[in-house]
């Protein structure tokens, strides 16, 4: 049941006076179901309760914290029918995109529930003392990862599942230890909610403390800002643009004791041709890219917001091919009336722009909230004076760009702001002639991909999902994968302490047969 409450720990709690409801965008109404804005008072006693709550959950032992995802995860598969329903009633995403993220979430939380179960994941380090070392005596210093604190997690506007109420950032911070406090997104409220729910029954069955989960509704900014200022709030999670990351960044930056904040924000996700490819292939490729494209109505992080290719008659008929494609699409419904109109007035900024060509843009009428598809053209030159045109369009459109050289190529590269990802698209050997240009798109990428498209996030160990600003804000982590969950620790050593009363993942007979690095050797023997 979808009560329009707030989760305050283990209670449900509406103080407030500021309601909103969601949107179905498909059928451009608002849905029925009223959802009452978080007080200051509710958002600190949600965050008091998750700082008592860390006292506990902090030393709970990975298999009792991995029950504990597992759960959510079962109780996630009870909500059946009614999370796929109402998840398409505020998104407008059709019943597969629902079902495959449901998948996704909790495939993620089973992932961090082994990780942490096995618990080698803690990294510990001993360097046993050696009394009899000379000079000097060296002291027995013992090392490993520790949780940070109650984390907040803002809700996703394009995954109301993966990146979201028990999402990748949630699951990880559990994973580690760590209390969450969920700022849920407004246009996915009663989806939230009932992740909320499967979440707090979760934490009951399996015995967590009352506070190590809360969820928050929030129409605007103002319940994010005092969360991140909150004095007891320890590190933050967010999915969306550069200018709501940056503006969290900055917050937390000017706190008295300043916390970091992993956000993943914009990615325009450059894709470089390289000219055999086009001269062989082009149509093949302008084909696939007509649907990665359009792809979710361009409503992902990684869409390929910018193809990157030298002059020549191949990059010409990608481009014909790909205008001719992309247009027989047909047009998909947006996430929400405020996600098309940013799309509308951002596609037509970059369409304006001096020097652009619009190269296919379908302008048949469409229902309300559909994305209308574009692809535009300009020059290198153009391209590297205008900065406007390297800002994202979230949503179904790309621009390309004809450079006149390889130089020319590898200049715009190299001043790309930072992205998620960049592709290379060759054939047979002809990149191993290009190592210039795939050094340059490495430098500016989180992920480097041949021959393939962007769009599609593997959650498996060896995926990085960040990237140097401002695709995200610390490009030495991931958002996606396992070390996900290194985002909310921090090593901890200590020296010279009783075996007893250490962590057990730092005693000499390591009871929970972890690996080790143990005198600079791995391993999972005693000492």
């Amino acid at each position: 049941m979808i009560t329009g409450k707030n989760y305050i720990g283990n209670s449900l709690s509406a103080k407030g006076t500021i309601t909103y409801k969601t949107f179905n965008p498909k059928l451009n109404t608002e849905n029925d179901t009223i959802f009452t804005e978080a007080t200051s008072e509710e958002i600190n006693e949600a965050v008091a309760l998750a700082s008592e709550a860390f006292k506990i959950f902090q030393t709970i032992s990975g298999a009792r914290k991995a029950a504990f995802l597992n759960a959510i995860a079962d109780e996630i598969l009870v909500l059946d029918d009614k999370l796929i329903t109402t998840y398409m009633s505020e998104t407008g995403l059709p019943e597969g995109r629902a079902k495959g993220e449901r998948g996704r979430t909790i495939g993620q939380l089973r992932t961090f529930a082994g990780l942490i179960e096995e618990g080698s994941w803690v990294e510990a380090r001993i360097d046993p003392a050696q009394p009899d070392r000379k000079p000097m005596p060296r002291v027995d210093l013992r090392k490993m990862l520790v949780p940070i604190g109650p984390i907040v997690v803002f809700g996703a506007s394009n995954f109301p599942l993966a990146y979201s109420t028990a999402g990748g950032d949630t699951a990880s911070a559990f994973a580690s230890g760590c209390p969450v406090i969920v700022k849920s997104h407004p246009m996915h409220a009663g989806t939230g909610e009932l992740i909320a729910s499967a979440i707090q029954k979760a934490a009951q069955d399996t015995g967590m403390p009352n506070g190590v989960f809360s969820n928050l509704n929030s129409s605007g900014i103002e319940v994010g800002q005092q969360l991140v200022a909150h004095p007891k709030v320890k590190g933050v999670g967010f999915t969306g643009s550069i200018r709501g990351g940056r503006a969290l960044l900055d917050l937390a930056a000017k706190r008295p004791e300043p916390i970091p904040v992993f956000a993943e924000m914009g990615s325009i996700n450059p894709v470089v041709f390289l000219p055999k490819a086009l001269e062989t292939k082009s149509s093949n490729w302008a084909k696939t890219y007509a649907s990665s494209i359009t792809l979710g109505t361009g409503q992902f992080c990684t869409n390929p917001g910018l193809i990157l290719a030298e002059k020549s008659e191949g990059l010409t008929n990608f481009v014909d091919t790909l205008a001719k494609e992309i247009v027989t699409i047909a047009p998909q419904c947006m996430l929400h009336p405020n996600i098309h109109s940013a799309y509308s007035t951002n596609k037509a900024r970059a369409q304006s722009q001096k020097n652009v060509e619009t190269k296919a843009n379908v302008d048949t009428v469409v229902a309300d909230n559909y994305a209308q598809q574009a692809v535009a053209v300009v020059s290198g030159k153009t391209f590297l004076e205008n900065k406007t045109l390297h800002e994202e369009v979230f949503g179904p459109f790309s621009l390309v760009v004809e450079c006149e050289n390889a130089t020319e190529l590898e200049e715009i590269i190299a001043n790309l702001e930072g992205q998620l990802t960049g592709t290379i698209i060759s054939e047979e050997n002809e990149v191993a002639g290009h190592t210039h240009i795939v050094n340059a798109l490495s430098n500016r990428v989180g992920r480097i991909i041949f021959n393939g498209v962007p769009t599609g996030v593997e959650v498996v160990p060896a995926m990085l999902h960040g990237g140097p600003y401002p695709a995200s804000t610390d490009s030495r982590f991931t958002a996606v994968g396992r070390d996900a969950i290194k985002r909310w620790v921090r090593p901890f050593s200590y020296q010279d302490w009783p075996n007893e009363l250490l962590p057990d993942e730092l005693k000499n007979e390591n009871p929970l047969g972890i690996l080790r690095l143990v005198n600079d050797q791995e391993t999972k023997e005693a000492l």
